[in-house]
């Protein structure tokens, strides 16, 4: 039986470790826990229905499952461990270490992103419950500012990832929900996207959101053969989700909030921000 919050962000980590957003509103989750030992603070992703063992491939989606069969909250957010939306306006310090970003060829990779160490002054101004609920009212979701690429993301799919992948799920798409193709190839084309797999949703959404991606992932598991893919390519699965995220936005017409990320890069350092 589900559990029912009215909101509720959830934090993906990789193993317990330092929590920073400690509000009432964020639940943190270990997502590839897969049966090791309790650790205070952390809720597990391998209760109930889940897919826990499959963390290598999945990454964060083995956490993003478990909320979708095991909880239920009317607003539902998703969020990494040194990675949360803000509201707040960035300090006239960071504004003139971005100029920086130019010259040394970095602009692309951190749009949208604060990189920062600060953790005393950012952690009053992560995204609170009421931000998020006063934003939705206009919007369907809150999402990450878009990524911006040097390249379409198909081509930049092809560099970095095996694009026979990234074809076989376009084909998928066209199998599964036909309706989807036309936004499927548009969307390839085009040069920014949402990382990440980040958003906050009404539960609605995300509901739809997650029996569409999910349909389209695990077929495509069933047909593929797991051991080829190692080191950074085993986190397949949340490389695809990231581009079906991204096509899924774009056809259901949803109207987003974009919010920048503040990325805790290091933490054992205290800067300005």
């Amino acid at each position: 039986m589900k559990n029912r919050n009215s909101f509720k962000i959830y934090v993906f980590h990789y193993k317990p470790d330092k929590i920073i957003a400690d509000a009432p509103e964020y639940a943190h989750i270990w997502a590839g826990k897969n049966g090791k030992p309790r650790i205070n603070g952390f809720l597990g992703d391998d209760t109930g229905d889940n897919i826990s063992d499959k963390n290598r491939y999945y990454s964060e989606l083995t956490g993003l499952y478990w909320i979708w069969k095991n909880s239920k909250s009317d607003i539902i957010g998703s969020c990494h461990y040194r990675r949360y939306f803000t509201t707040a306006k960035k300090p006239t310090l960071f504004l003139l270490k971005q100029v920086l970003y130019f010259p040394i060829g970095i602009w692309r990779s951190r749009f949208g992103i604060i990189h920062t160490q600060n953790l005393k002054f950012w952690n009053k101004r992560l995204i609170s419950e009421n931000e998020a609920v006063e934003i939705l009212k206009d919007f369907d979701a809150i999402l990450p500012v878009r990524r911006k690429l040097k390249l379409s993301i198909k081509d930049h799919y092809n560099k970095y990832h095996n694009i026979e992948d990234l074809k076989r799920i376009e084909e998928l798409v066209g199998e599964l929900y036909p309706e989807y193709s036309s936004t499927f190839s548009k969307v390839l084309k085009e040069d920014r996207m949402f990382a990440n797999n980040m958003f906050i949703l009404k539960w609605e959404a995300f509901d739809k959101l997650m029996e569409w991606l999910f349909s389209i992932l695990f077929k495509f598991e069933k047909e593929i053969n797991l051991d080829d893919y190692q080191h950074y390519q085993e986190r397949i699965f949340g490389f695809l989700s990231e581009r079906l995220i991204t096509v899924w936005i774009a056809h259901n017409n949803i109207k987003y909030k974009e919010l920048p990320l503040v990325y805790f890069k290091k933490l054992k350092v205290k800067l300005d921000a």
